[in-house]
């Protein structure tokens, strides 16, 4: 199969685990992990009409940065499924950081819906988890397929 399409089903996998993994954290009531309506309530300004548009722009993103992600593993080159998850992890990892960090330092403070402007620690953290369950299923995807951009 063609390195672009499977590229594309790793970041819906992981797009999809990652989103199932912050409504749970959300419907549990650790943290307040709704992103799909956070960014879909980012351009509607209305919680109501969020989910939609922020499914949508969710996937999208998701798509786009598994490209990101396989370019990483691919100039990595790990030898083996699990060498391949764990880079996934790190990858993950590292972008859960840096989102979390935004998340808390930029994106709460502008968003135009009171119930997204307090991201707090436990916020961070649950969208760090999300970022590394993404990882962790690019990773596998790649791994499964061998997914290579470069060789």
């Amino acid at each position: 199969m063609n390195a672009i399409i499977l590229t594309a089903l790793a970041g819906v996998i992981g797009t999809v685990g990652m989103s199932l993994a912050l409504w749970g954290i959300t419907q549990t009531g650790i943290a307040n992990a709704a992103m799909i309506r956070a960014i879909g309530s980012m351009f509607t300004h209305s919680y109501e009409d969020s989910f939609s548009p922020g499914l949508i722009i969710h996937f999208i993103a998701g798509v786009i940065i598994a490209f990101i992600y396989v370019a990483l593993i691919s100039l990595l080159s790990p030898q083996s499924l699990a060498g391949t998850i764990a880079y996934g992890v790190m990858i993950g990892l590292a972008h859960g950081v840096a989102f979390g960090f935004l998340l808390v330092v930029s994106v709460a403070e502008h968003h135009p819906l009171e119930q997204f402007r307090s991201a707090g620690l436990e916020v961070a953290i649950a969208h760090l988890v999300g970022h590394v369950i993404y990882g962790v299923l690019v990773g596998a995807i790649v791994g499964l397929t061998r997914i290579r951009f470069f060789t």
